[in-house]
């Protein structure tokens, strides 16, 4: 079967990649004039497969109502005449509930430990190398009612499997010995032993280098501009340099996605929501070994091979990709608060993407209500987590294979 994946992410390669090892022909369209260059350039690092959790938890409302007068706010909403973004802050509000909260962890936690088991049996396969790192990660907390909700979260965690271990200050710094001189800001913590770091962009630019190798064609400087259908199927894909068809398209152009689907009466409730970064060269101070997270900023920092990656802030301001400098400051005062001159903040590179979050945090994979049309899209801030356990899902679903895991709650029918 001839394939069309529409976006050249993590998401879309690791789809192309497994459609190809699947038997089909497949071509992948992007804007950019190479593999990973949006979204997927430089996020944090973190396979967090047990470690990630839903944004639209129990606290989120007071929270972000205290956050509205911090410097240093995790959560950014710029007002503005949007009613995508009110719907959809609507619908977030409604998962803000202990019982959807748990819901929703089940179903990433599905599909994340499924990716995670892709990912090393690719790795396994192919030799593939992207400063992958399997030192585990480790949340951090600063207030003792903070550590007290991890300590009730674990017990949650463990019951679906999760390998996680509440630890206090000094096994944090035994876990991570750079805080040592910041062990006095920290309470405890927890660790994920089985989760895992690496290079995103590094990652997809190799498995683009392998599909290539074994026939994937890709198309670069590519701008769809719309998708073209007839009687409940689509016919192609017009773009600027002409029409492109297929006989089935994958749509994984992440936050881009509810724009191309809009025209076709699917109303994709994914909404961008902008996430910083900053690059650092390592200091020839104590590095870190690993990756933490801050759970009262929502930074993470991790080590990815001499580079220190911090990441964080969630933004709610459309598809606007100005780098806000105090938004860049403060995963810098995180980095510096906790491993001061590990870094060098002279150097920084500073980056921003925009996160395809769906308002209960799960991503949509699979079928549309056009025949020939599926979805592989609004992961969030996990798509590197779930990428390979996405693209082959979808793979096996156009090859008309049984998923290897449930896609309850994981498909557009939870919308309708």
């Amino acid at each position: 079967m001839k394939i069309l994946v529409l976006g050249g992410g993590v998401i879309g390669v690791t789809s192309a990649y497994y459609l190809q090892q699947a038997g089909h022909e497949v071509t992948l369209l992007d804007r950019q004039t190479d593999v990973g260059l949006e979204t997927s350039y430089a996020n944090g690092g973190q396979l967090s497969w047990g470690a990630g959790h839903p944004w639209a938890a129990p606290e989120i409302p007071w929270k972000a109502l205290k956050w509205m007068f911090s410097a240093h706010s995790p959560l950014v909403l710029r007002p503005r005449w949007d009613p995508s973004l009110w719907l959809w802050l609507l619908k977030l509000l409604r998962n803000c509930t202990a019982a959807r909260y748990a819901m929703n962890k089940e179903r990433m936690l599905r599909l994340a430990r499924y990716s995670h088991e892709c990912l090393g049996a690719l790795r396994q396969a192919t030799g593939i190398h992207y400063q992958e790192h399997t030192h585990g990660i480790l949340e951090l907390f600063r207030d003792h009612d903070e550590m007290d909700k991890a300590a009730r979260d674990a017990m949650l965690f463990k019951r679906w499997g999760v390998p996680c271990e509440i630890l206090d200050r000094a096994a944090c710094v035994a876990q991570e010995p750079a805080l040592t001189t910041a062990q006095d800001k920290i309470v405890g913590g927890v660790h994920f032993a089985a989760d895992e770091t690496g290079d995103c962009n590094q990652f997809t630019r190799a498995l683009a280098t392998l599909a290539a190798s074994q026939g994937v064609q890709f198309k670069f400087s590519t701008r769809i501009e719309r998708l073209l259908a007839s009687d409940q199927r689509l016919t192609g894909v017009l773009t600027d340099k002409g029409e492109v068809s297929a006989d089935a398209y994958v749509l994984a152009c992440g936050s881009y996605s509810p724009l191309l689907l809009r025209p076709l009466g699917i109303n994709l409730p994914v909404y961008p929501v902008k996430g910083y970064s900053v690059s650092l060269p390592l200091s020839g101070a104590a590095a870190l070994l690993g990756s933490v997270t801050d759970s009262s900023y929502k930074v993470v920092v991790t080590r990815l091979g001499d580079t220190l990656r911090g990441a964080g802030t969630a933004e709610l301001a459309g598809y606007d990709l100005t780098l806000t400098p105090a938004r860049c400051a403060t995963i810098t005062h995180v980095i510096n608060d906790l491993f001061p001159g590990a870094a060098d903040i002279g150097q920084a590179q500073y980056w921003c993407g925009l996160r395809p979050m769906t308002p209960d945090n799960p991503p949509i994979l699979g079928t549309t209500p056009y025949q020939n049309l599926f979805l592989n899209t609004g992961h969030g801030t996990l798509g590197w987590t779930m990428a390979c356990g996405s693209g082959k899902t979808i793979a096996d679903i156009i090859s008309g294979r049984e998923p290897e895991i449930n896609l309850y709650g994981l498909t557009l029918a939870r919308f309708s």
